[in-house]
């Protein structure tokens, strides 16, 4: 069954249509809201139905908000104070280790695909070791931020939850014990960071972003707010004439710190939008934009956030097998494009390959590559801690803005989830030989 783009109103439709099913909605809201939708809720999260009488009207007020009218005001004001920077961007972060030495790889014939297919898994289980000491104990993923044009200004740790989202998104790819119970902490922490009615913000200073609150709400897609689509009507409210969804919820009472250096429809967040709200008539209008871009390599210059077109590319597939059969018709181009990519038969730095990787599985073009090749060199590019070097994973890097602009965003931790769904990927691949 397709969800709805709007399911509260198809439940109240139906429950003026049915009587039968409105006294089942009545008496049992979560069991008959499941069966309807195919979905299910989250069991933490109460669910109460209210019928309104002629005798009786219910106002219903939504949760008060997640900050006071204080911390609102001092996020406003947070960009140009150091003090509110200080408490919301975390710890100093060390300098970035090199990448390690790449271990010499086996000949290509002298493993059998069993034997790479073994090293491979216990290299995901290290990886996963690794990724396990780095979330912190609320679930959060930690990311450094850093400025690309001066090395000389300090890196920070931050942990938005855009980042906690895109790499659990990865790492949903595992069905390793441990990778279950980090996506669960995670999910725990994007429902502590939520804001009514489903939106994410990346810092406290910036606006509602619908980059952050479309990968979140893939995320916790059982919680009762996003699997009945309350944050559906103001993530519609924020397209253009063309149809296609601009980043930044700019509400008069939000803080507008992005005014001068906003594109707004970047094709990351507008595939990542198609993801959450699926193949419906209101997305349209950004999957013909972003199958333009593609389909006539138009992408240069197209994204602010990130640094080139495999991480495009990827976000397109990703919402390709979300959210089908939008952007179907894209599949042939884009093993074509990804595949065109590599250059003497790599796709660039570790996480630019693994991305590649994942991409190519998701449109069913993995095995047009080598993969015993991509399996060895992520095995060699493996730290002795089980981590994979802290590589840029999206940030500013258009010089149009300036040296202030230039904001690159990157972690051990961040690269190592990428590596370990295209390790998956590989894995996979290998076994059904």
């Amino acid at each position: 069954m397709k969800t709805p783009i709007d399911a509260t109103d198809r439940l109240a439709c139906r429950a003026g249509e049915d009587g039968d099913f409105r006294e089942r909605l009545l008496a049992r809201p979560r069991e008959t809201i499941e069966k309807e939708l195919g979905v299910t809720l989250a069991e933490d999260h109460e669910i109460h139905v209210h019928e309104e009488t002629y005798g009786a009207t219910h106002l219903v007020l939504p949760p008060r908000a997640k900050y006071t009218e204080a911390e609102r005001e001092e996020a406003r004001a947070g960009a140009t104070s150091l003090e509110f920077l200080r408490k919301t961007m975390h710890d100093p972060a060390p300098p970035a280790r090199p990448p390690a030495a790449e271990r010499p790889r086996a000949r290509e014939d002298a493993a059998t695909a069993e034997a790479l297919a073994g090293a491979g898994r216990e290299c995901i289980r290290r990886g996963l070791a690794f990724l396990e000491s780095t979330l912190d104990e609320q679930g959060a993923w930690h990311c450094i931020r850093h400025n690309t044009a001066d090395p000389n200004i300090p890196r920070h740790f931050e942990r938005p939850p855009f980042v906690s989202a895109l790499c659990v998104l990865a790492l949903e790819s595992s069905d390793e014990a441990r990778a279950r119970a980090m996506c669960a902490a995670t999910r725990a922490y994007l429902v502590k960071t939520i804001e009514y009615p489903g939106l994410w913000r990346y810092y406290r200073h910036l606006p509602q972003d619908l980059d952050s609150t479309s990968l979140a709400s893939v995320v916790i897609g059982t919680h009762p707010w996003i699997a009945l689509g309350r944050n559906v009507p103001p993530i519609l409210a924020n397209r253009d004439r063309e149809g296609r969804f601009m980043t930044w919820l700019l509400d008069e009472d939000e803080p507008n710190v992005v005014a001068t250096f906003r594109i707004e429809a970047d094709p990351v967040v507008n595939a990542n939008v198609i993801a959450y709200l699926g193949d419906h008539a209101e997305t349209k209008g950004a999957q013909r934009w972003l199958e333009s871009l593609i389909a006539q390599g138009r992408l240069d210059g197209s994204s602010k956030w990130y640094p080139d077109t495999v991480a495009i590319y990827y976000a397109a597939t990703r919402a390709m097998i979300r959210a089908r059969p939008a952007l179907e018709g894209l599949r042939p181009i884009l093993a074509d494009r990804i595949l065109g990519l590599r250059d003497d038969g790599e796709f660039g730095d570790v996480l630019r390959t693994a991305q590649a990787v994942s991409a190519l599985h998701n449109i069913g073009s993995l095995q047009r590559i080598n993969v015993k090749r991509q399996l060895e060199r992520f095995i060699g590019l493996q730290r002795e801690d089980g981590s994979w070097p802290e590589l840029l994973a999206f940030g500013d890097q258009s010089l149009k803005w300036g040296t202030f602009g230039q904001i690159g965003h990157g972690s051990e931790a961040v690269t190592s989830a990428f590596c370990i769904e295209a390790l998956e990927r590989l894995v996979e691949v290998l076994g059904g030989w």
